[in-house]
């Protein structure tokens, strides 16, 4: 025998005792005696009870039948009937409330003992069925495919939040309704309907797929490209009681596809064009900047050794910044090859915000002359991203380069500005001018291989921006500013905590 917290409710005072002394010689704890069923609903989770004997007839508005719906309603504890009652009526009144026994009285102790015994057995067959239920309906809810159940004439019983979003759907709407009323297929190419896998599944007993090329029509009359398949349920007997459906948005997919075949055509279209000396003319445009600031602080250099006020110390440091803009040239041109040749990048964490500054600083002297005024906003503390070092410097100065070029030779009021923060996960840094801009008409192209606006450009450096970025999981865009000029954005990912790794540049 299991003992267990039992309420009794009992509108005869004399029978509720008895009753009580009955439970306690089977080892049973009474955890209350209540004569009316509001009472009995109000009180019976305070009083932690774990079953409820429940005669029909009680004093009050609510008899027990009412007082066990509620109770089983609200929380599930099981209920027995104890009455004296057996009409018809009552016992079809009473099934309704979905008891765990009824026992008429006058009754025997064994009786009682046993009927109390089974319907505690059932209540904990129930929860154990109820929560592996809820385990699997958790678990098909978590899934990122769409799954949809249905019976054997092929009615929804079940769908997931995956299936609501691709079908366009809501659940309580869909449940009930035939399957072939859900989700309607068509081929891509004819339109023609294609059969539903889990009708095939129904008729046959055997699984089925989506054929190749397949679309799903939504109820917002979007065409959706899906793959996925249908599968019988058997019973115990072996025959079919339903099917589930298992699908999958195939859309990115298929843009990937599409984006991969682009992707071969301009390759092969640049591996022809090779011969022109696009490679040369990247590289001569990399290193010019650091070439350039390292004839500026060699002359630097000369005038603190050699003119009027020769200040060694000074010469020194400039000799050591033409050294540091060999190196930067010498990083760039490895790079650049490393590119060309499609070989590993080194990824580490990077303090973003000193990269950027080491650009400007290399920038500032051109700038000045042209009297292009510099402005930056970074952020005190920006996160750490995992990149190539040189590789992100090239995407920033090509940027720059770019920005210049824009504002012209006689700049006088152009202005540059450079800004980096933090933003969900992410870091942006954004480079604009006050320049022209650029016609609506190419903003589309401007990041294609090969397409340039200016005369003698070979069309390489947005290009070969948006190549380090697709490496480093990052990307760039473009938007117009007003009253004039344009902003170039790119995004990066912060770095996740972990060793150093390689992939492809």
């Amino acid at each position: 025998m299991t003992p267990a917290r039992i309420l009794i409710v009992e509108d005869d005072r004399v029978v509720a005792r008895d009753l009580a002394q009955q439970l306690a010689t089977m080892g049973h704890s009474v955890v209350g005696m209540i004569s009316r069923g509001e009472e009995a609903v109000l009180h019976v989770v305070e009083l932690r009870a774990e079953l409820v004997l429940m005669d029909i007839r009680l004093e009050g508005e609510t008899d027990g039948i009412t007082a066990a719906q509620e109770i089983h309603d609200r929380c599930q504890i099981p209920v027995i009937f104890l009455t004296a009652y057996a009409d018809a009526a009552t016992v079809s009144r009473a099934s309704r409330a979905e008891p765990f026994g009824y026992l008429l009285k006058p009754f025997e102790e064994l009786q009682l003992s046993t009927v109390i015994e089974l319907a505690l057995h059932k209540h904990r067959a129930e929860r154990q069925l109820r929560a592996s239920e809820q385990r699997y309906a958790t678990t098909l809810s978590s899934i990122g495919d769409g799954i949809i159940s249905t019976d054997a004439q092929g009615r929804i019983i079940f769908m997931n939040p995956a299936a609501e979003a691709l079908a366009g759907w809501p659940r309580p709407e869909a449940l009930g309704r035939s399957i072939a009323g859900v989700f309607r297929l068509a081929h891509h190419i004819t339109g023609e309907a294609v059969e539903d896998p889990v009708l095939l599944a129904l008729r046959s007993g055997q699984a089925a797929g989506l054929p190749a090329g397949t679309l799903l029509l939504t109820r917002h009359g979007r065409h959706v490209p899906v793959d996925g398949s249908g599968a019988p349920v058997l019973g115990e007997d072996g025959q079919v009681i339903g099917a589930v459906l298992v699908f999958s948005d195939m859309t990115r997919w298929r843009e990937a596809e599409e984006a991969l075949h682009r992707a071969r055509t301009e390759l092969a279209h640049a591996a022809r064009m090779a011969v022109l000396g696009e490679l040369t003319a990247s590289i001569a445009h990399e290193v010019n900047q650091p070439l350039m600031a390292a004839v500026t602080n060699a002359e630097a250099c000369i005038r603190w050794l050699t003119g009027p006020a020769q200040d060694a110390g000074r010469a020194a440091e400039a000799a050591r910044r033409v050294v540091r803009n060999g190196s930067r040239a010498s990083e760039v041109i490895a790079s650049i090859r490393a590119l060309a040749r499609n070989e590993a990048a080194s990824m580490a964490p990077l303090d973003l915000r000193s990269a950027i500054q080491d650009v400007l600083v290399l920038m500032q002297g051109e700038l000045q002359r042209a009297g292009i005024t510099l402005r930056t906003s970074l952020a005190p503390a920006l996160p750490m991203v995992r990149g190539d070092r040189v590789q992100l410097q090239q995407v920033l100065m090509n940027l720059v380069l770019n920005a210049r070029e824009a504002l012209g030779e006689a700049a006088p009021d152009g202005c540059i500005e450079v800004a980096a923060q933090p933003a969900q996960g992410q870091v942006t840094v954004t480079v604009a001018d006050t320049g022209p801009g650029i016609a609506e008409d190419i903003v589309a192209r401007i990041f294609d291989p090969l397409f340039t606006t200016k005369p003698g450009g070979m069309g390489l450096g947005l290009s070969i921006c948006r190549s380090i970025l697709d490496a480093h999981g990052g990307q760039i865009g473009m938007r117009p500013r007003s009253p004039s000029g344009c902003a170039f954005q790119i995004t990066l990912p912060e770095a996740k905590h972990g060793p150093s790794d390689r992939t492809t540049a």
